[in-house]
């Protein structure tokens, strides 16, 4: 790690301890990823991600699943390897 990593947001550690739930108000670490998009404004392929908490997957899920908006819920580390990908290339 050098600290131009440190500067760009990239430090690996940086980025675990940045994956809290997106559930208002809750600060927990973030084990789960939720894949959504709005199709009024978004194209089909766009995915936006809320990460949550193993006490409120579900609660954001069917939050998203009643709107019409969730597409796919998965684990934190996959999203994690797909980051560090992108920023390989």
């Amino acid at each position: 790690m050098s600290i131009f990593d440190f500067a760009a947001g990239t430090d690996p550690t940086m980025a675990e301890a940045a994956a809290i739930c997106s559930r208002k108000a809750c600060r927990a670490q973030a084990s789960w990823q939720l894949q959504w998009n709005n199709p009024k404004i978004h194209s089909p392929e766009r995915r936006k991600t809320w990460l949550a908490c193993a006490d409120h997957r579900d609660w954001l899920e069917d939050y998203l699943q009643t709107r019409g908006l969730w597409k796919e819920t998965l684990p934190l580390a996959d999203y994690r390897v797909s980051v560090a990908l992108e920023q390989d290339s």
